[in-house]
């Protein structure tokens, strides 16, 4: 989290993360080019890169969606998703290594513009012939460079977190216009045969794990918004009560499935609350509750954790006061905050926000007895 933009906020994690993405990428390139030199040693120099750029980019950008689901399965992979923005980043520089070797060998001898023939040199969309596969290439490789420009923080802060994210969304588009690309393209050469159950069987485990994790916090999220509809309460845990009436002044309050003794010191638990996601902290003896949404990236704060007071997001650590939501000096990021109660051990939590910068109502865990010594016993 800095308050100054710089092109890119290098630190030894950073620097260890690049350096073994390059060598991912030189390893994939010489492993490519020596099993198709072996297997077919009449394919020219540029046909090679060709093959080994638009594969390596394939593949990297396959990765990239699935990082988010990873994280999600397993806290492994969140360094992968800290820094994802580099990994896009390269993945756009070999797509464009791509895209130029294929009009420097195809369209840069001709008389027609180099790019005007790359959009029109096999057949276009309304002549009733093949469809074009080039232009869905020219069509992809447009949206990474969209994307890769705007990777910065400038840009996050510019566009505004929520058309920045509407915008890199615009990935899963590019995703499905990519395999077009593939599959009308690389796949029908003669003797591709092979790359057919290889191509389907990335594409697949992509979208495998995105419908596999997002019905998984579907549930999750039905489950917790209506816990009476299950078959009872989970092992080890008490009964949630039935309707009760809402404590004396906090009409309008709403009960989570939260016990409020059960947050961990400095965590967070993640609850839906009229349709979006908050975040209840615990920190010390208090407990209060944010919006769940970083105003960095859209990252998940439920899943952070408090540090030096502050609730800090576990994508890039960008930081808030968990009872009034401002970011620490001199930073001025303001998220929603949220008043709550604590009744019969559980969390209420009111789902109208606070105006932004507004301390919240907390709670505070009772505080338990001292246990009475056998008389004659020192303490």
């Amino acid at each position: 989290m800095s308050h100054v933009y710089q092109a890119v906020g290098w630190s030894p994690q950073k620097r260890k993360y690049d350096l073994l993405t390059a060598l991912c990428m030189v390893v994939y390139m010489c492993t490519f080019t020596g099993i198709t030199m072996a297997t077919q040693p009449h394919v020219t120099f540029e046909t090679l890169l060709l093959r080994a750029t638009g594969t390596l980019a394939f593949a990297m950008l396959s990765f990239i969606l699935v990082i988010g689901p990873l994280a999600r399965l397993s806290p492994r992979f969140l360094p992968v998703l800290y820094n994802r923005r580099h990994l896009g980043v390269a993945t756009f520089l070999v797509a464009l290594v791509h895209g130029a070797f294929a009009i420097l060998q195809f369209h840069a001898l001709g008389d027609v513009n180099p790019l005007a023939s790359a959009l029109s040199s096999d057949g276009s969309f309304g002549d009733g012939g093949d469809f074009p596969f080039q232009p869905l290439g020219v069509i992809v490789l447009g949206v990474l460079f969209l994307m890769a420009a705007t990777s910065h923080d400038f840009w996050l802060a510019n566009l505004t977190p929520r058309v920045w994210k509407g915008l890199h969304m615009a990935v899963y588009g590019a995703y499905a216009v990519l395999l077009g690309h593939v599959a009308l393209g690389g796949l029908q050469d003669e003797g591709k045969a092979y790359l057919w159950p290889v191509t389907g069987a990335v594409a697949g485990s992509v979208f495998v794990l995105q419908l596999y994790t997002g019905l998984a916090e579907r549930r999750r999220d039905r489950s917790a918004a209506n816990p009476e509809g299950g078959s009872g309460a989970p092992r080890g845990r008490a009964p949630i009560p039935s309707a009760e009436a809402v404590p004396d002044g906090f009409t309008g309050h709403v009960r989570t499935t939260v016990q409020a003794d059960e947050i961990p010191d400095g965590e967070g638990r993640v609850v839906p609350l009229g349709g979006e996601r908050v975040a209840v902290f615990r920190n010390g003896s208090e407990i209060s509750c944010i919006s769940n949404v970083c105003r960095h990236q859209m990252g998940p704060l439920g899943e952070g954790r408090i540090v030096d007071g502050c609730v800090t997001c576990p994508w890039h650590g960008f930081q808030y006061d968990p009872v009034t939501g401002c970011a620490p000096p001199p930073f001025d990021d303001r998220i929603e905050t949220y008043d709550v109660v604590i009744r019969d051990g559980f969390v209420w939590v009111n789902p109208v926000a606070n105006p932004l910068g507004t301390a919240s109502r907390t709670a505070r865990l009772p505080v338990a007895a001292p246990t009475a010594q056998p008389s004659g016993e020192a303490p």
